[in-house]
């Protein structure tokens, strides 16, 4: 078997190498996926003859070497080296012929089975060939350190500082940033190996999340409190499973909480409404986000209980912790007003809420509760005697 598997393999190769794109399609088994990282991801027949067809003319004097072969089974991984001159009639994934000598390298994963190639998985130097063509500077050129320099000023100027992360409670982590004072909290969880994002903050907090993460085994799943703009930021860049309320779905992967708000946020202070509204286009939200699966009340992750605090958002959730009381409840009161100084817990601003009579009474339903410490979705935390604090703040507006 694995010897057949690598006969095909090399036939396969050898074929391309002669510029038969037929007789290398005829290889392929129909459906075949071809995926040659960095550049097209297609099925056999035809996405293959066009990659190949495109290649051969893109390089008229191609040539393709064989180095060495390694076979598993039905896998066979090629080392393979192209060389030949850019200099076709027609442009290759979008550029246009350069006349430049090209000489790359490379490593292709053929699946075979009954006698047809499957799959290849390709893996070629993209960035070689991108240097070769003038479409990249050389390495090591003072081009390259002027590129490089200039990337680097760009991410200090369009990164606000990135925040360490503070344990606050045993394995919980919080990673506070700007605007907003927006808390984005880690969860140690054994049952993922990694780390449970609860919140996702401000898009201007992607680094910093994603550098806590690492350090703490990566993030592993992210929970949304509620899927307004500012608490759904960071979720699109990390890439993991994201979870949220049954009823927060519809605002995490559509508006981020403009459906409900009032037209261009009025009932805010001009100034403000001026603010916010640059705010959740240049700062704040990262786009809409897929849900992956939904959480309700009384149901268990990462070592915390989910309760439910509608209001603020109709599917706002917190996470609770019976063994020493810790609350982490997202936006269901602030302990910062509308210009981001620190203030006594009180209830968010109605022009951002769902429902603002719900919202006091999920603040009451959390003061009853007797938390030792309670974690909202921006600024400080409520901690002493949470209770009193919060039914003062459900009265307060």
């Amino acid at each position: 078997m694995a010897g057949d598997t690598e006969s095909i393999a090399r036939s396969y190769f050898e074929a391309i190498d002669a510029h038969e794109v037929e007789r290398a399609v005829g290889m392929w088994a129909a459906g075949g996926r071809e995926n040659v990282r960095g550049q097209v991801d297609v099925t056999a027949p035809e996405g293959v003859r066009e990659f190949i067809g495109a290649m051969v003319e893109a390089m008229p004097d191609m040539k393709m070497e064989v180095v060495e072969t390694t076979t598993e089974g039905d896998r066979c991984a090629v080392q393979w080296r192209l060389s030949g001159t850019f200099a076709g009639d027609a442009t290759f994934n979008g550029v246009a012929p350069t006349g430049d000598p090209i000489h790359l390298e490379g490593v292709d994963v053929l699946t075979v089975r009954d006698g047809l190639v499957q799959a290849n998985n390709a893996f070629p130097d993209n960035i070689a060939f991108a240097r070769q063509i003038g479409l990249m500077p050389e390495q090591g050129s003072s081009g390259e350190q002027r590129l490089m320099g200039a990337f680097n000023v760009k991410t200090k100027v369009t990164s606000l500082p990135m925040q360490e992360a503070k344990l606050i409670a045993q394995g919980v982590w919080v990673v506070q940033g700007q605007p907003g004072k927006c808390n984005v909290y880690l969860i140690e969880d054994s049952s993922v190996g990694g780390v449970t994002l609860y919140d996702a903050g401000a898009r201007t907090m992607t680094r910093a999340v994603a550098s806590a993460g690492a350090k703490l085994g990566g993030i592993k799943r992210i929970v949304l409190g509620h899927g307004h703009t500012d608490h759904r930021g960071t979720a699109p860049a990390l890439g993991v499973p994201v979870l949220c309320h049954p009823d927060e779905v519809q605002d995490a992967e559509g508006s981020g909480g403009f459906r409900y708000w009032p037209k261009d946020l009025v009932g805010l202070p001009t100034p403000q409404r001026q603010i916010h509204r640059a705010l959740h286009r240049f700062a704040w939200d990262g786009g809409p986000v897929k849900i992956d699966s939904t959480l309700s009340e009384g149901d268990e992750i990462a070592g915390f209980e989910v309760i439910h605090l509608p209001g603020h958002a109709p599917g706002q959730i917190g996470l609770w912790r019976e063994s020493d009381r810790l609350a982490l409840v997202s936006d269901c009161f602030y302990t910062l007003d509308m210009w981001g100084r620190g203030c006594p817990p009180h209830v968010p601003e109605a022009t951002y809420n769902y429902d603002t009579e719900q919202a006091k009474a999920s603040i009451r339903k959390l003061a009853e509760m007797e938390p030792a410490a309670a974690w909202p979705g921006h600024a400080k935390p409520v901690t002493g005697d949470v209770r009193s604090q919060l039914l003062a703040a459900a009265e307060r507006m």
